[in-house]
């Protein structure tokens, strides 16, 4: 597996910094499987989509600090990072 080919420019300026005031305001994208058409809506339409014996599951985790470790691979050197933000 290459990593390189799940890689995607996503400009900084549409990953959301902080959760809206009121959450059921969220944007919600729905794509057309059979013709490819995108259509925006609001999270609240979802019920509009969801059929009989569909699942939906709902991740309901939070960003935290993460520290990843790694070796260098020339030099075989441990490498610690800290993520914050």
């Amino acid at each position: 597996m290459n990593v390189n080919d799940y890689y995607y420019d996503l400009p900084e300026e549409l990953i959301a910094q902080v959760p809206l005031k009121t959450r059921s305001d969220s944007k919600l994208l729905v794509l057309n499987k059979n013709n490819g058409d995108i259509k925006h809506h609001k999270f609240t339409d979802i019920l509009d989509y969801l059929k009989k014996g569909d699942v939906l599951v709902v991740n309901d985790t939070s960003v935290i600090p993460a520290r990843l470790y790694g070796v260098k691979e020339d030099t075989k050197a441990l490498i610690e990072i800290l993520l914050l933000t």
